[in-house]
């Protein structure tokens, strides 16, 4: 078996892009996923808290970023304080963002929620109604908090033809016992059970998910980066928004599924702990 190392170094030379290395020279503001990046459930990555005081370091701008809707962002915030990492709420970007911004464009108002009570608390600070008996939307979350009577209620409401919009696409959350189902999981439930689809899903890969934060901030695409663990979320993102895709193997994807992918980041590490050293 070809140790993982030499298999990295040997994609340097077939499939990565842009002029990025393991110090990060020349890059301002990094994007960071959370699940499979910074922690794995409940225990953090090796290396992930002196890697983010490198970064502090160096001046350089970090945002945690997660498809992860089942928490909101003061839990996401309690979370990374429980495990000594101190962020503000204008650092966390999740996945519900997006969609509270997708439902207000449309005008939404009324929804049933699949999803956890920490998003449903984020939907109702927006003004929607998350359990009406005549939602515009079936609105899916990661929901950990899922109940026959909830998946029941909704198939309903599609069989009704409710359009249902998710929060994002991921399959898997990752754990350090494994994969365990994600909205897509349950998208292929509903789409067993009453043949429906989402009309739109959220979170990443849309480059809105960082582009209007990169904009916000005034600085180039180019002199920023996405670091993450997924080739079909962070790395397609980083794709579409011209940034510095930066892939860790500390979570989902393998160097196997690399190798299968259209995906060419820029970089790929073993962790985070590897970089900015």
């Amino acid at each position: 078996m070809v140790p993982v190392q030499d298999n990295i170094a040997a994609m340097s030379g077939e499939n990565m892009k842009g002029k990025v290395n393991e110090s990060l020279d020349g890059i301002e503001a990094v994007f960071l996923d959370l699940d499979g990046t910074i922690y794995l459930g409940d225990r953090l990555i090796e290396g992930s808290t002196d890697f983010l005081s490198r970064l502090e370091d160096r001046g350089i701008a970090r945002f945690f970023l997660s498809n992860n809707s089942s928490k909101s962002v003061s839990q996401y915030l309690e979370k990374l304080e429980g495990m000594g990492i101190e962020a503000r709420a204008d650092e966390v970007l999740l996945s519900t963002h997006d969609l509270i911004s997708w439902l207000s464009k449309e005008e939404v108002s009324e929804v049933f929620l699949v999803g956890t009570e920490g998003m449903r608390g984020m939907l109702e600070e927006q003004g929607l109604v998350t359990d009406s008996k005549e939602p515009e939307y079936v609105v899916l979350g990661y929901d950990t908090e899922v109940s026959y009577e909830k998946l029941a209620k909704a198939s309903i409401h599609l069989h009704r033809e409710v359009p249902m919009v998710s929060s994002h696409p991921d399959i898997v959350c990752p754990s350090p016992d494994g994969g365990l189902p994600d909205t897509g999981a349950y998208m292929a439930l509903f789409e067993a059970t009453t043949g429906a689809r989402p009309v739109h899903v959220c979170g990443k890969p849309n480059e809105g998910m960082i582009l209007h934060k990169i904009e916000e901030l005034g600085l180039n695409a180019s002199n920023c980066a996405m670091v993450g663990d997924r080739l079909y979320t962070d790395m397609e993102m980083a794709e579409r928004a011209g940034v510095h895709g930066i892939l860790v193997l500390s979570g989902e994807a393998t160097i196997e599924d690399l190798k299968e992918s259209r995906m060419s980041p820029s970089l790929v590490v073993e962790s985070v702990g590897s970089l900015v050293l």
